[in-house]
């Protein structure tokens, strides 16, 4: 193991993110940053952690192509500024343009499949897939989905 590489741990905020933050103690040993959601259960996170934030995105709402334009470019900023070796994510929407962007730029990308989806894929899950160095599930039943995906078990 290199224990010099630099990590990048991204996802939305709420469940996702506490997906992640199950990851921590064992990379505590690596650099490593959160880019996640900004808002007020995420407020905090800054404390605790170096973290970067990303602008709260609903698909739903009227501001939603403005607000992906700009953590499209927030998440390049973060790649360039930071250059992680590894980003790692849970997901969700607001983490796809840093994923697909780490990749363009030459770094590995590994993607969990939220621990939410026992039978369907998500969205963030079927784009990622196809550009993910490794894909994880945290259900078998999700294999089916992700061929090519590795069943660990579960992150909680």
């Amino acid at each position: 193991m290199n224990r010099n590489l630099k990590i990048c741990l991204v996802s939305s905020a709420g469940g996702h993110l506490a997906q992640i933050r199950q990851l921590i103690p064992i990379l505590e040993k690596y650099d490593y940053f959160i880019v996640t959601e900004k808002n007020k259960s995420t407020n905090s996170l800054s404390n605790k952690f170096k973290v970067y934030y990303l602008l709260q995105q609903e698909r739903k709402n009227i501001r939603f192509l403005f607000v992906f334009a700009l953590n499209i470019l927030l998440s390049i900023f973060y790649l360039l500024k930071q250059r992680p070796d590894v980003i790692i994510s849970t997901g969700a929407g607001a983490t796809v343009p840093l994923c697909l962007f780490g990749k363009i730029f030459g770094k590995k990308i590994i993607f969990i499949e939220s621990f939410a989806k026992i039978k369907t894929p998500t969205l963030t899950g079927k784009l990622i897939y196809k550009i993910a160095d490794k894909f994880y599930v945290q259900w078998k039943e999700m294999l089916k989905h992700y061929p090519k995906a590795e069943y660990r078990g579960k992150i909680y």
